[in-house]
């Protein structure tokens, strides 16, 4: 079936933000500025304040809501349901898990490449997998279980990737190794996020772009408070800063100030964390989770491209093979080979029998995205 203009520019969209996400913030993460009080130039690896970035564009989802429910509202006919009461801190753990999640990813991306980063997120298919059968009593299906066991094996790949192939000048390969580390690690909590929201969220039937917003507003006004302490934790080699704490707020903005760039960069991770949501969760309505799982793969060709043709990264075969395999794993895992198997003349249902459009979506039903899928 042809998709519409209206399709189109959702999909567009969500590739398009969604990949100027990380790119926006790999680009802030490669200047070099000085700080406060005449200090050197150093790079910019303020994390978590970037991470607070992100929380406020997922904050803005709230506002983009509201204004939704308002448009609504002015039709003769409401196609919106009224909204179901429910306790707001209910997001509370899902978005701590978030929070933390998303502060150690951005960490990680000082320390390893965009791409790598990217194609390293697709462990949170293991980690949901195994958290759903042992707290949500979930059954994965035997293609479920093959398809962890080949993302398991693409991670590898890409691990190997990274410490065989020529990466960037600015990085050590301990610093890649650890980086890798982190980004597996932040996908364990991804995936306890996941299922705490199919918990205890789902069932309040919570319109998306409001579950994300409400998540965001958590994160922003937990970590911002949390940027008080920090900057007077030190943190000796682990913090690019002069003063050697775990983040220095301050340095970050007079680094900006010298260098209005940054800011460009920073604008453009927050802005599109916020359209990307949006994107995300109108692709899933409009067209199918299927396109959304499509095109979040296509994100990481993307950012994979841009990073080679800026000279961020070199170009290593072993990055593609990983990748293609990671793409085969989640593929397996999200039942996308169901359609092509029914495609075989052996395969086809008689004629009356019920088809497999609904095993499909059963399968794809499965396993939800999380909320903020895009962080």
């Amino acid at each position: 079936m042809a998709w519409t203009r209206y399709q189109l520019f959702l999909a567009g969209l969500m590739l398009l933000t969604g990949s100027i996400n990380t790119l926006s913030a790999k680009w802030a993460d490669n200047f070099n500025a000085g700080g406060c009080g005449g200090t050197a130039e150093h790079s910019f690896q303020h994390p978590f304040l970037q991470a607070v970035g992100m929380f406020l564009g997922e904050f803005s989802c709230l506002a983009a809501f509201y204004l939704l429910v308002c448009r609504d509202r002015q039709r003769a006919e409401p196609s919106l349901a009224p909204a179901q009461p429910f306790n707001p801190l209910l997001f509370l753990p899902p978005a701590l898990c978030d929070m933390t999640g998303t502060s150690i990813m951005y960490v990680a991306l000082n320390m390893t490449s965009a791409s790598s980063f990217q194609m390293l997120r697709g462990a949170v298919i293991i980690f949901t997998g195994l958290l759903s059968v042992a707290f949500l009593g979930r059954k994965l299906v035997p293609s479920q279980w093959l398809g962890i066991l080949v993302t398991m094996a693409g991670l590898v790949v890409v691990g190997l990737a990274d410490m065989l192939g020529s990466r960037d000048a600015t990085h050590k390969l301990s610093e890649v190794i650890t980086g890798d580390l982190l980004i597996i690690m932040a996908q364990v909590i991804v995936a306890i996020q996941m299922v705490l929201e199919e918990k205890f969220i789902y069932k309040h039937d919570v319109h998306p772009l409001r579950a994300v917003g409400t998540e965001g507003f958590f994160g922003f006004v937990i970590l911002s408070l949390l940027l008080i302490p920090m900057y007077y934790i030190p943190a000796s080699s682990f913090s690019s800063s002069p003063r050697r704490v775990l983040e220095d707020t301050l340095d970050a903005f007079c680094q900006i100030g010298r260098q209005p760039l940054i800011a460009l960069a920073l604008v453009g991770n927050i802005s599109s964390i916020a359209f990307f949501n949006f994107a995300g969760i109108s692709v899933t309505k409009e067209i199918s989770a299927t396109t959304r799982m499509v095109l979040d793969s296509l994100r990481t060709v993307v950012i994979w491209a841009v990073s080679l043709a800026v000279g961020w990264e070199t170009f290593h075969g072993l990055e593609i093979l990983g990748f293609l395999i990671l793409l085969a794993g989640a593929g397996l895992y999200n039942g996308l080979h169901q359609p092509l198997l029914a495609r075989l003349p052996w395969r086809r249902p008689p004629v009356g029998a019920v088809g497999s459009e609904a095993e499909r979506e059963n399968l794809l039903g499965g396993e939800r995205a999380p909320i903020n899928a895009e962080s």
